[in-house]
């Protein structure tokens, strides 16, 4: 994969005097100092200062059905998560145009935080058991939803709504606490090697549907930044350079569709969100096979634009799709 570090990211850094400049780097470079004289000594040694081990690891599989396809996002709006749904992929042809009988299906929406579907932290469960349903109509063997819960799982699953939508459509449910986990190589310059949920792993198609939401670290909660989801471990980690890290996780995961779920926005106190002022209802979903185009499209409904989600353009740079998603939209 093209690699770009995120040092070429579109972000305004501000000049810098000399007592800020020993105030901001002479602790860590004292500190590095040290950690490198004691790397010699370590050095061979098991522990948590080696870098993990990538050697015959596989990656992800590219989900989409034919990635030569142009790209498309279709908006549909004004009559409920389901009737909107169905809208935007009968502008596809229908599920039926990616999901092929027998196939094991996965669907990733966000499912983080024990909230209920009115405070908006987590994707509406209509949606989820909607597209649940649809996929299992088209032949699908069978439909797993599922996320790595930052809340207690099952309480994130129960409260969001979605562990019984999925259920009352005839999907499993599946997360860190249920289902294993599968070691593979993510790729990029800061990802490596991670345990990813093992349903994810076996997958023949997956979609990505994630709720449009404030996020007070990346600005947005957003296609990209769901796949954090996929990932078991110490996530935190990967905070250091996070837009970096959203794109190449878009990178990594290609799903066969990313669902962008707009019902109910959360515009602030995200992720964990819990106060309805901050929930507006606008009563639409994109349908795209665009990972870039979906997010713009998304963040345009926060009001914000490709500088304030910096992902976007090294997610485009990274030949991942388009920022422009005005070119690319159709309303129905």
């Amino acid at each position: 994969m093209k690699e770009i570090d995120e040092r070429d990211e579109p972000v305004a850094y501000h000049e810098l005097g000399r007592r800020e400049l020993f105030k901001r780097w002479l602790p860590p470079v004292i500190a590095g100092a040290f950690l490198g004289g004691a790397g010699g000594v370590l050095h061979g040694r098991p522990g948590r200062h080696q870098p993990p081990a990538r050697e015959g690891l596989g990656g992800v599989s590219d989900w989409r059905p034919d990635p030569t396809a142009r790209s498309r996002l279709v908006v549909a709006a004004g009559q409920g998560p389901v009737s909107n749904l169905r809208r935007g992929l009968e502008a596809f042809g229908g599920i039926g145009s990616f999901i092929r009988p027998g196939e094991k299906v996965v669907i990733k929406p966000n499912c983080a935080w024990d909230r209920t579907p009115e405070q908006a932290a987590n994707t509406n469960p209509e949606l989820v058991g909607e597209l649940a349903r649809l996929c299992l109509a088209a032949g699908a063997d069978t439909v797993t939803v599922l996320d790595s819960t930052c809340h207690d799982p099952d309480r994130a699953f129960d409260r969001s709504g979605i562990a019984a939508a999925a259920r009352g459509a005839g999907a499993r449910i599946a997360h860190q606490g249920s289902g294993g986990t599968s070691r593979l190589n993510l790729g990029g310059t800061r990802l490596g090697a991670w345990e990813i949920l093992r349903p994810l792993a076996e997958a023949d198609r997956v979609i990505n549907v994630p709720i449009v939401k404030h996020h007070s670290l990346t600005s947005a909660t957003l296609g990209m930044k769901n796949w954090f989801g996929a990932l078991v471990g110490n996530r935190s980690q990967l905070h250091q350079r996070v837009h970096q890290v959203c794109a190449e996780l878009g990178v990594a995961f290609r799903p066969t569709l990313t669902v962008i779920d707009a019902t109910r926005i959360l515009t602030g106190g995200g992720p964990t969100g819990g106060s309805l002022s901050l929930v507006r209802s606008l009563d639409r979903i994109a349908v795209a096979t665009d990972a870039v185009a979906a997010d713009a499209w998304g963040g345009s409904l926060l009001e914000l634009d490709t500088h304030r989600l910096p992902h976007l353009e090294i997610a485009a740079r990274l030949d991942l799709g388009t920022a422009d998603w005005r070119s690319l939209e159709e309303v129905v």
